[in-house]
């Protein structure tokens, strides 16, 4: 009779294994916070993070002394979503909204509080926004950054806006730019109840954005779509009227590619 897989588990991989999954939702925690989560001992969750630590998968805050999940666990997500479906089911979408739109559109995830853009589609136009395929931007002042953090893990936005209120004012990229603790916070559940988020000229002068979640099939937030270009075609009212329906539409139809359940939407075209 053949043995079950689980007669096979390593009692130590399933441990570190929980470890890593216990920073789910929390950026950083400390070796007893993890010893009471896990039920193990201190000593044991000490060893556990050490190896981690030395294989590039957690790192200590050096302000905190508290860990971290590092670079690596990056790395080996987006390996997973590049053997997935979310850049391939994205990828025509984005090119379509483009096309429709004549402007740029982008996928993009979070990571350590700034946007990664994944994926993009410009347009054939002199005057456009440009694609930002492998850059970063700071959460607070993207329309992409606004969604991923007001649409997805509570308990990700709350560490985010604490730590925003320790540091103080937010930095500045443009004069547009939201730099108050408090007028973030607002706005972060403004876009969190209206299911989408607008950069009007906050991250760079001259540039207009429009963005919308992206789920799966366990109805996680696993990215967001945007629209951006030049704000002289895309100011606030161009945005609501024309870009946000077309940017929704096509990030729900996303999310329905991945499984997850969402409202009935008209057909695109």
């Amino acid at each position: 009779m053949k043995r079950p897989k689980s007669d096979y588990a390593i009692q130590t991989v399933c441990n570190a294994l929980s470890l890593l999954q216990a920073f789910h939702c929390d950026e950083e925690l400390g070796v007893t916070e993890l010893s009471r989560r896990l039920g193990l001992h201190k000593n044991n969750v000490f060893r556990l993070l050490a190896t981690l630590e030395q294989a590039g998968y957690v790192e200590q805050a050096p302000s905190t002394d508290r860990y971290r999940l590092s670079f690596a666990c990056f790395e080996l997500g987006q390996a997973f979503v590049r053997g997935r479906s979310l850049l391939g089911e994205a990828q025509p979408l984005l090119e379509a909204l483009s096309n429709e739109l004549k402007e740029t559109a982008h996928l993009a995830v979070l990571s350590d509080y700034e946007v990664v853009h994944l994926a993009g589609s410009a347009p054939e136009e002199l005057l456009s926004a440009g694609l930002r395929i492998g850059h970063r931007a700071p959460a607070h002042c993207t329309a992409l950054g606004k969604i991923l953090l007001a649409c997805g893990c509570e308990a990700t936005r709350e560490t985010y806006e604490r730590r925003v209120a320790s540091e103080g004012a937010l930095p500045a990229r443009t004069p547009a730019t939201i730099v108050d603790a408090l007028k973030l916070h607002e706005q972060l559940r403004e876009v969190a109840s209206q299911g989408f988020a607008l950069d009007l000229e906050e991250y760079g002068a001259g540039v207009c954005c429009a963005a919308a979640p992206v789920y799966d099939g366990a109805g996680r937030l696993v990215a967001a779509l945007s629209v951006s270009g030049p704000a002289v075609r895309l100011g606030q009212e161009e945005l609501l009227r024309r870009v946000i329906p077309k940017v929704m539409a096509r990030a729900e139809r996303l999310s329905a590619r991945l499984g997850a359940a969402v409202a009935s939407s008209p057909p695109i075209a």
